[in-house]
């Protein structure tokens, strides 16, 4: 095996944070922590921006004194932070820790290049998910990127670097920096400071999503004023004028369509002065009544998994009595965070040796983080943001001793079927980091809430006091922000550089021989005419069109025009617009012109020779006629372009399909798909890209066009309208799905979390701007994204950490939302705490992105080794250092059961697998749906899931929306769980095989297949016949459930065993042997083999 892991193309590049010497450990009276978030947590990336970012102010816009940029550029011998003024403690209790002297700096915390205490010999590669070592003092930050990190790493041969802790640098996390001025961002409170008094419990208002709630308003809840405090303790911070988010921008030498977010969201406007703050009440949430029962209850969103349909959270009332705030509380209140007093069902030893059932029979439920239950009832659901870890270790060092990843997996945009909309010309957010006010924040008194991220204190606006659910006065802990964890608000103007953009779309399509004899023009004209009123958008909704072949087609489409003009440029050289004004039009007003056009452009290229295509210049020319207003490009090509700037040639060798050797050619070509994306995203254009072919397209260079634009690729190989109905019934679906989905345009987003915890690297469609926002031209319904995080500074005075996502957008009817999700996690500092807190799925999810880095970065082999290492360290990990009683066999805690299946699925998929023949294209696609697809939809990808179908019955079956769901149990993905006698449905995600046996039972082939035989089941059959019979009736209804769970649609083949397609079936069976890989057994006990060497 080669010595291979997962960090060195992806650590934090840039210099760490220096925020000042640790505040004292808690003992038994905790004193709030005393720190203040930078506005924007670092990393940096490798895709070169089109210019260097300016330095100076352009980015943040922080004090000098205070900034925490230029704390790590101190020279190490800087005097300490004086001690602060106020009353001195009070004298030591019995069994106090005397907290750490403020002039003391605490050593740094010892780290090796290698998770093992022999460096001089070093076992198999092992992961590294922590941050990379900082670069030398003074070198060159390169500009950000996309995926992958910036700096040089000093680490020798990253290709086979294993995933080892890092070594120590200067200024490394462990050690604390150099120290702050007295006016810095602690905000802790002196030792006998008197608590707020606690406020009155009270019968909660639920708050609802549809309709305003009927019933008389609730009880008025009697305001209590701020408490009268001592000397030393915090007072509100001075007034500050509204920041203006949206007005400033970041200067390079193309000229960008302003973005609005890139200011002010999150950015540092003011430096931040905050006096110290009383002591945080409980580990989280606000110290007011808990969430309404009305939220509990809410329906599940449509196209949630199957695991998800029962209420993941606590159901039913659950007002608690209010907690007093004084800091003697917060251990009570977390006395459920230790794992240690009993063994919870997570940390179960499993000895995946004997256990052979391991797979449960439904769905896997996401873990609970345990946390208090009304701060749980409060958190954002996992289907829309998880991390990897539902408990954070304290120390980086703990979470490199687990060896386990720390990530966080988003789906911003996913269609909810219930959210909470606030229109406010006062968005609350924190005065030091942005931070959007949110149900983990703790209101001192009505007038005053501290921060969960940086704990600065904020006064409470006036407009804020105003409950609009409950039209009552003095309740600022029951606004909506405040009781839902993921929320909308339209901004108001200062969130905007420029009036909000039209929705404006444009078609370009490859009309060459070769696109015309697939007929999918056809079928995209078609789908056009049926959803052209169904597209996103107002009044003033844009369209156009451009086709292309050995040249470029324009149609003029101005108003007053009998008929559509095409107008054709040859010069594929210098491209230019014929007639600008005329080639993007409103849609309402000429929408007959369109709707002519696409009526007659199935007919025009009909007898076309030309076989050649120029995707290149058609891209340059769709730029153009976007850039002015920004938008979304539609591509649809069929072949290799071969004419032009972006020309390319076949790289793929049919021969060294099945190598077992490294794959090549998975990065690009050539960077102009590349460079003119980054130029898109700039324009806020965003591509999306179909291919639609039977010959190797080059994805890898052409998909570059939707990656870094924040776009999507779609992929039908063989297309054809007659000869592959299931492509063509697929393609259609897709596109009906993608012309009406809802759609955010010029978007950016960005993700804060708590102090001492940093993202170092994304994952997904987007591309890099300012070191930490995502540019996101188009959003859409269907992207998911991943970031990996380490630990920067120690968090061990705090009880729970938090995230935030905001994503900034225009709707398609012109108006700038900001949607917010937000995630509140405990800290535990125990390994057995982390293990029994470990998403399995997640998890599986942030390697697969890791490793799609890694094939391309190094090597495939790198890649395979590198997961096999992730389980092979892990285990031993929770071997050596969490089992107390030392046992034969391959142990797993309950919760990491199916983690070594899930790995060796992985390398099985079409993305790693190597050995079994597969196009390069189809390779190349897998890894860009392993990236870019949500987790709920990604796993059947990674693990398909199989049903026994032939002998559904009512028992246990779900009744949604009056129809009766039959619900099969689970299947291992093994031919030892197939019968001949049977028929077995298998759900891949993006295809379903139903596989009948060659014995099936005479009923199902008559009542469900409409067929009186086997040897009658037709070869090619993609559609099952409506029969009125309670076995057909069943057997759609299951099917039709499944293909709802997800947006986009699987194809369905009925399969023998003489069917072409059963060896892709067969594929997908991960657990049996094949002749290039291991059974799930044989996996086992190489994984078994490497522990215990």
């Amino acid at each position: 095996m080669s010595n291979a892991g997962f960090s060195s193309q992806n650590g934090a590049g840039g210099q760490p944070y220096a925020n000042g010497p640790t505040q004292g450990a808690f003992p038994v009276q905790p004193v709030s922590q005393g720190y203040g978030l930078p506005g924007q947590l670092g990393y940096h990336n490798q895709v070169p921006a089109k210019g260097p970012m300016p330095p100076g102010p352009g980015l943040y816009n922080a004090a000098p004194p205070v900034s925490a940029y230029q704390g790590s550029l101190m020279p190490p011998t800087m005097p300490v932070r004086p001690p602060m003024g106020g009353p001195l403690p009070p004298p030591m209790q019995p069994g106090q820790t005397p907290p750490p002297s403020q002039n003391s700096v605490p050593p740094p915390m010892a780290t090796t290049n290698s998770y093992y205490p022999n460096a001089q010999n070093p076992p198999v590669s092992s992961w590294n998910y922590g941050p990379r070592p900082p670069p030398p003092m003074g070198m060159a930050t390169p500009p950000p990127g996309n995926h992958v990190t910036s700096s040089p790493s000093p680490v020798p041969n990253p290709a086979s670097q294993g995933f080892s802790a890092p070594p120590p640098g200067p200024n490394t996390s462990m050690a604390p920096g150099p120290p702050l001025p007295p006016s810095s961002l602690s905000s802790w409170s002196q030792p006998g400071s008197v608590p707020p008094p606690p406020m009155n419990a009270m019968s909660p208002q639920p708050y609802q999503y549809g309709p305003p709630p009927t019933g008389p308003p609730p009880p008025a809840m009697r305001p209590t004023p701020p408490p009268t405090m001592p000397p030393g303790t915090a007072t509100p911070p001075p007034a500050m004028p509204p920041q203006n988010e949206g007005m400033r921008q970041t200067h390079t030498p193309t000229s960008q369509v302003p973005n609005s977010f890139e200011g002010g969201e999150g950015g540092y406007t003011h430096p931040p002065t905050s006096q110290p703050g009383p002591p945080l009440g409980r580990p989280g949430g606000h110290a007011y009544p808990s969430l309404p029962p009305g939220y509990q209850n809410t329906a599940a969103p449509s196209g949630m998994p199957p695991s998800h349909l029962a209420p993941p959270y606590s159901a039913g009332p659950s007002a608690y009595q209010q907690p007093s705030m004084g800091a003697a509380q917060l251990s009570p209140s977390l006395a459920g965070l230790s794992l240690q007093s009993q063994t919870p069902d997570a940390l179960r030893v499993v000895n995946l040796l004997q256990e052979r059932n391991l797979l449960p029979p439904t769905a896997i439920t996401p873990p609970t983080p345990p946390l208090p239950q009304d701060i749980q009832k409060l958190n954002c659901h996992p289907d829309v943001f998880r991390s990897t870890l539902t408990s954070i270790p304290q120390t980086q060092a703990l979470l490199n001793k687990a060896k386990l990843p720390l990530g966080l997996l988003l789906h911003p945009f996913k269609d909810l079927s219930q959210l909470p909309v606030v229109t406010s010309s006062t968005i609350v957010r924190c005065r030091s980091c942005r931070t959007y006010i949110n149900p983990f924040v703790n209101f001192l008194d009505q007038r005053r809430w501290k921060c969960n991220l940086c704990y600065r204190v904020n006064d409470v606006p006036e407009e804020f006091m105003y409950n609009p659910v409950s039209r009552s006065y003095g309740e600022p802990h029951k606004r909506p922000e405040v009781q839902n964890a993921t929320i909308e608000f339209i901004a108001p103007s200062e969130y905007m550089l420029r009036p909000p953009q039209p929705a404006a779309y444009l078609f370009v399509l490859d009309v060459s021989h070769n696109a015309v004899q697939t007929g999918y023009i056809d079928v995209v004209c078609q789908s056009l005419l049926e959803n052209l009123n169904a597209l996103p958008g107002d009044t003033r909704t844009k369209i156009g069109f451009i086709t292309f072949d050995t040249t470029i087609h324009f149609y003029n489409l101005q108003e007053g025009l009998s008929q559509p003009q095409m107008l054709i440029v040859s010069d594929l050289e210098d491209v230019f617009l014929p007639t600008p004004d005329s080639l993007l039009v409103n849609l309402n007003e000429c929408k007959e012109l369109v709707q002519d056009l696409l009526k007659s452009l199935p007919q025009m290229f009909s007898k076309t020779m030309e076989t050649q295509c120029a995707l290149g210049p058609a891209l340059q020319a769709a730029f153009k006629l976007l850039s002015p207003t920004g938008g979304r490009m539609s591509v649809f090509q069929s072949q290799l372009p071969t004419l032009g700037v972006g020309a390319l040639k076949s790289r793929e060798d049919p021969n060294q399909r099945a190598s077992a050797k490294d794959i090549q050619h998975l990065s690009p070509a050539t960077d102009f798909y590349k460079k003119l994306a980054l130029d898109c995203s700039g324009q806020q254009v965003a591509v999306d890209l179909f291919m639609l072919s039977s010959q190797y397209c080059d994805l890898a260079s052409l998909g570059c066009i939707s990656r870094y634009s924040a776009g999507s690729v779609y992929y039908y190989p063989s297309y054809h309208n007659q000869h592959n109905p299931a492509q063509t019934e697929r393609f259609q679906k897709d596109l009906k799905r993608y012309l009406t989905r809802k759609i955010g345009f010029e978007a950016v987003m960005r993700i804060r979390c708590t102090k001492g915890l940093s993202i170092h690297t994304f994952h997904g469609n987007f591309f890099v701007r300012s070191t930490d926002l995502l540019s996101l031209p188009n959003v859409n319904p269907d992207a998911g994204f991943a970031v990996q995080m380490s630990i920067e500074e120690n968090l061990t005075d705090m009880q729970v950490v938090s995230f935030q996502a905001a994503l900034l957008y225009t709707s398609s009817k012109g108006e700038r939302r900001i949607r917010v999700h937000t995630m509140c996690l405990p800290v535990v500092n125990s390994l057995s705490d982390i293990f029994a807190g470990a998403d399995v799925q997640a998890i599986t999810g942030l390697l697969a992105s890791m490793a799609v880095d890694r094939s391309v970065a190094a090597s495939m082999s790198d890649a395979r080794d590198a997961m096999t290492n992730a389980v092979i360290d892990s285990l031993s990990s929770y071997r050596t250092a969490v089992l107390t009683i030392q046992q034969p066999g391959l142990l797993t805690p309950n919760c990491l059961r199916l983690f070594p299946l899930y790995i060796l699925a992985l390398l099985k998929q079409k993305a790693f697998r190597t050995g079994t023949s597969t196009r390069l294209d189809d390779r190349v696609f897998a890894m860009c749906q392993l990236k870019y697809q949500p987790l709920a939809y990604l796993m059947l990808m990674i693990h398909p899931a199989l049903y026994r179908v032939d002998t559904l019955t009512d028992e246990g079956a779900l009744n949604v929306n009056d129809r009766t769901i039959p619900q099969p149990g689970v299947l291992q993905l093994s031919v030892e769980k197939l019968s001949r006698e049977g028929a077995f449905l298998m759900d891949a995600g993006t295809v379903m095989y139903l596989w009948v046996g060659r014995n099936c039972n005479p009923q199902f082939l008559t009542q469900v297949l409409g067929v009186p035989n086997y040897p009658a089941v037709p070869q090619s059959m993609t559609q099952l016949p409506e029969l009125d019979t309670a076995e057909s009736t069943r057997t759609r209804a299951f099917v039709g459930w499944l293909r709802e769970q997800r947006p986009f649609y699987p194809t369905l083949h009925v399969i023998k065993d003489e069917s072409q397609l059963k060896a892709n079936f067969m594929q997908n069976m991960v657990e049996d042997r094949t002749e290039s890989a291991l059974s799930y057994y044989e996996f086992l006990l190489h994984v078994q083999q490497q522990i215990s060497k």
